[in-house]
């Protein structure tokens, strides 16, 4: 008998093992049967792979609340949250959110700050982020097993390092190496944008694509991507940079060297602009006028009518070009009034050829809200742990 015939089973063990908690960890609760169902093994196959797990108190099973339907309920698996945590860190250009996320999702402790100054530069952020990591898990108790960083720049995914965050005024950070060296656990660090993609195919608005496109309008402007049911990472890791697309050529010069950059026209000093609001105004104020904007959807329309045209201008290439069965809009899109994205979507589904072959791309909100990123956060740092719990 070969080695390599004697490993096998023990591959095959660990693989059923991890698509089972991979499945119950972005699923839910979930019945015996279900998963046998789902993962295409048979009954003592699921039994001998969660009873191991419920021993190892990564899952237990439960007794259903109960409900209407006669006979005995099923048992539900439930993943077990502190059975592994991992840190995760949504890094934006005027605050920090900081999370404890336990297997299954469940956010367990959280931590944010504002940057401001000093508070910027990356050594201070650094720092912060490692004693806010030390002080979190030490209040809940758990030891943390991978950190997760959403960035909003160019950011190299093969050891976290940050190319250019440019309204951070970073360049060549070596975040990935210098936090993994402190906190001696496995650090991934991620485009912002690229996250919040993640974020919503496995939890949000576009869970059930299997190609979909994340458009986030913040300061600046970013896109991920999934194509056939992956992250799209491209050359390094270095994709989405959808923002920096020129659809006004002779327009607003961007920070990037060039001008007429969808971002000059979509991102948040556009949106002031489109609202008659000096472009510093402050975000709180911004929110405040789109909802009273969203009482009148004729005003929204009119007063938004030309932002409205650069955003689906935009969203239109964007279409052509990859081809999604949806984009998730998220950040401050979110926000824009339900008329102003209803003619949007329109619109972009009349010019878009690719979206009429393809039955007509949907165009939605994000499901996830203010935690987006940090979710996707979480979600790449849970990739290199799912199997090893």
């Amino acid at each position: 008998m070969t080695s390599s015939s004697v490993a096998r089973p023990d591959e095959v063990r660990r693989h059923n093992r991890t698509t089972l908690l991979r499945l119950l960890h972005v699923g839910g609760p979930s019945t015996r049967a279900t998963l046998a169902a789902e993962l295409g093994l048979n009954r003592s196959t699921i039994k001998t792979l969660v009873d191991g797990l419920a021993e190892a108190g990564v899952v237990e099973e439960k007794v259903p609340r109960p409900g209407r339907g006669a006979g005995r309920p099923s048992l539900l698996v439930l993943p077990q949250p502190h059975a592994a945590v991992v840190v995760a860190v949504d890094l934006q250009v005027e605050h920090v959110a900081l999370a404890l996320v336990g297997l299954g999702g469940q956010i367990l402790g959280r931590n944010s700050w504002n940057l401001r100054g000093r508070m910027r530069e990356a050594d201070e952020v650094i720092t912060h982020v490692i004693e806010s990591t030390a002080v979190l898990a030490g209040d809940l108790g758990v030891t943390p097993v991978a950190v997760g960083v959403s960035v909003p720049g160019v950011v190299r995914r093969a050891d976290g390092h940050v190319h250019e965050a440019p309204n951070l005024r970073w360049t060549d950070v070596a975040l990935g190496e210098r936090l993994s060296s402190v906190l001696r656990i496995p650090v991934l660090v991620g485009n912002d944008a690229e996250l919040g993609a993640v974020a919503e195919h496995l939890r949000g608005a576009a869970r059930g694509s299997s190609d979909a496109v994340y458009v986030s309008a913040d300061v600046g402007v970013g896109g991920g991507v999934i194509a056939q049911g992956s992250s799209l990472r491209g050359g390094a890791g270095y994709v989405g940079e959808i923002g920096h697309m020129v659809i006004r050529p002779g327009g607003r010069p961007c920070y990037c060297g060039s001008s007429g950059c969808w971002e000059t026209e979509i991102g948040e000093a556009a949106l002031c602009r489109a609202l008659g609001l000096p472009e510093d105004t402050a975000r709180g104020a911004i929110l405040f006028e789109l909802r009273e904007l969203a009482r009148d959807p004729e005003a929204a329309l009119s007063r938004l009518a030309e932002f409205s045209e650069w955003l689906t201008l935009g969203l239109v290439n964007v279409v052509n070009l990859l081809g999604p069965q949806l984009v998730v809009l998220g950040d401050l899109l979110t926000v824009l009034p339900d008329s102003v994205i209803r003619a949007v979507a329109a619109e972009v589904r009349r010019r878009s050829l690719v979206s009429r072959a393809v039955g007509g791309t949907r165009i939605v909100s994000s499901a996830l809200g203010a935690d987006v990123k940090l979710l996707g956060a979480a979600e790449v740092a849970f990739e290199v742990v799912l199997d090893t719990v």
